[in-house]
């Protein structure tokens, strides 16, 4: 037989092994994302003023949520590696330590928040959103710390084919969420202020059952079994996460200020952005899924030296996630209106908000073949080469082109939607072209 045709035989033996982890990320990344959603239906109500003042505080958090996304994945490797070698004192180190990180990520992040505020005046956002603005982003600050917590402990489910088990502890919160908000926002008339606290208590409600599901489950005792986490391992792994800290930072902090540009268009296009940030965002579960599915089925490959089973386990994943992001971007094509009317009455902010869905369907197959991209890098500790590309094309390139398009040539929203989609495309270009001159003569 070929090398052509084993190497197809074995892509097609990925599909399957891929598609059963893939599937649980996205849905438990999901149910992170429908809490965003839900408060954007039940803060629509309050009136446009209300949901750009959502949008400005979704931007940022974006920014820290990116960076922090690069503390779990680090984790989710090192966790994903030791499984693969069958280590559990490895995994249960992996953890130990990388929950250590996450506190001090958190810890960190509430700083960031805090010291973001005075500045948006500044950066030109509209004064009758930053008057109401306050409670909303203490509150949703305060949430960042649960949220980066839950998600460590989520990256052991994950990397240990526990996935299922983290989908359900992901919707616990979403359920806890729904009448949280309805109550707090409209029955005890808490305004904005309620939508925040709700979205605290759901993902206390997550962190804790996930703590409890690690104590007590007896399909996880050997990774509980004590380890000492030394100083030197925190280092280690923050030395590992700084790179993907700055390149989630970079990417994520290219799409919050594409929401901070989208801002100095005025309330309504804030808030049409917001409708599609909180819509769209559900399409994103699918590279991000994805991509978390391919970093840990390579770093289990890596950590059994199958380096073999590396192209074959991308290529899988890239028919896959084209498949998945072609079908996100018809529904945003033909179904943008009914989406934006089930968010708002304002006729000016749904128009707006239709034209929107449009310019984030272009994008999808995009950001689906470079997000896996990346995530295939970083199975395989790749690191520091990704993040300058990714940064590369979202700064230099995207954001300036942004610019041109959206104030110098007077396109608005549209023209800021085009330019950063001009770097999502070159990092689909340039990850997968670092990934194969990685791997070249790997499948022989």
């Amino acid at each position: 037989m070929s090398s052509e045709i084993q190497s197809k035989a074995t892509t097609q033996a990925e599909l399957w092994p891929v598609l059963k982890l893939s599937i649980p990320l996205m849905v438990g990344l999901g149910a992170a994302l429908l809490i965003g959603v839900v408060d954007t239906a039940m803060i629509s109500p309050l009136g446009t003023v209300s949901l750009a003042a959502a949008g400005i505080t979704t931007a940022v958090l974006i920014i820290v949520i990116s960076a922090l996304w690069g503390l779990i994945t680090v984790i989710s490797v090192q966790i994903s590696q030791a499984e693969g070698a069958d280590d559990p004192a490895r995994v249960a180190l992996a953890l130990r330590s990388g929950l250590w990180i996450c506190a001090i990520g958190g810890g960190i992040s509430v700083l960031v928040m805090l010291a973001t505020y005075p500045l948006l005046g500044p950066l030109g956002q509209p004064p009758e959103v930053l008057a109401i603005l306050l409670p909303y982003w203490l509150s949703m600050t305060a949430w960042l710390f649960p949220f980066i917590l839950f998600f460590g402990l989520k990256s052991l489910f994950d990397a240990v084919d526990w996935p299922w088990t983290a989908v359900g502890l992901s919707y616990l919160g979403v359920v806890v969420n729904v009448p949280a908000n309805y109550v707090f926002i409209h029955v005890w008339g808490l305004g904005i202020l309620g939508a925040g606290l709700a979205s605290i208590l759901s993902q206390c409600v997550s962190l804790i059952a996930a703590i409890t599901v690690l104590a007590k489950a007896p399909g996880l005792a050997r990774y509980r079994q004590a380890v000492t986490v030394a100083w030197s391992d925190i280092r280690a792994q923050l030395r590992e996460g700084a790179p993907l800290c700055l390149g989630y930072a970079g990417e994520g902090g290219a799409y919050a200020v594409i929401g901070l540009m989208i801002g100095w268009l005025g309330a309504e296009a804030l808030a049409a952005h917001q409708i599609v940030n909180a819509l769209a965002g559900l399409a994103y579960v699918i590279p991000l899924g994805m991509a978390g599915a391919v970093s840990i089925r390579i770093g289990q490959a890596v950590g059994r030296r199958r380096t073999d089973r590396l192209r074959p386990i991308l290529k899988a994943s890239f028919w896959m996630v084209t498949g998945w992001q072609a079908l996100a971007a018809a529904v945003f094509v033909f179904g943008g209106r009914a989406l934006a009317e089930t968010m708002s009455n304002d006729p000016a902010v749904i128009e707006l908000a239709v034209i929107l869905f449009i310019m984030v369907a272009l994008l999808q197959v995009a950001d689906g073949v470079q997000g896996t991209a990346l995530g295939a890098l970083r199975g395989m500790s790749d690191m520091t080469t990704p993040t300058i590309i990714t940064l590369i094309a979202y700064w230099p390139l995207a954001m300036p082109v942004a610019f041109l398009l959206g104030f110098t040539l007077d396109l608005g929203a549209v023209g800021i939607w085009l330019g950063y989609t001009v770097g999502l495309v070159v990092a689909a270009i340039l990850l997968p072209r670092r990934f194969w001159r990685l791997t070249a003569g790997s499948d022989t």
